[in-house]
């Protein structure tokens, strides 16, 4: 995106996963602001499986330079077991660079 001819702002896409009341672990991806897209799940306006399942709570969280790739990964985390999920989130933020 251009804004007056010569600022380019890059869009960040976010793929995560939120702890609703009943411990479950919904998965979905936003693009902009990962706090807003909680803050709007928590207001009964994201998913109908989370707006039964209020309060969510941000567990785990990816960021993207691309929707194409927050998507994948979405949809990658969609097929793995509850375990490997947990697991995911027992490891956010330990991860070494």
């Amino acid at each position: 995106m251009v804004l007056d001819g010569q600022t380019e702002m890059k869009e960040i896409y976010f793929t995560y996963m939120v702890r609703c009341k009943d411990n479950s672990l919904y998965t979905g991806f936003t693009k902009g602001s990962v706090e807003k897209r909680v803050d709007t799940h928590n207001a009964g306006k994201g998913a109908k499986y989370t707006k039964a399942r209020r309060p969510v709570i941000l567990v785990w969280y990816k960021e993207w330079d691309n929707g194409h790739d927050a998507r994948s990964m979405e949809a990658r985390l969609k097929r793995k077991t509850k375990k490997e999920k947990e697991a995911l989130v027992t490891s956010f933020g330990k991860e070494t660079e």
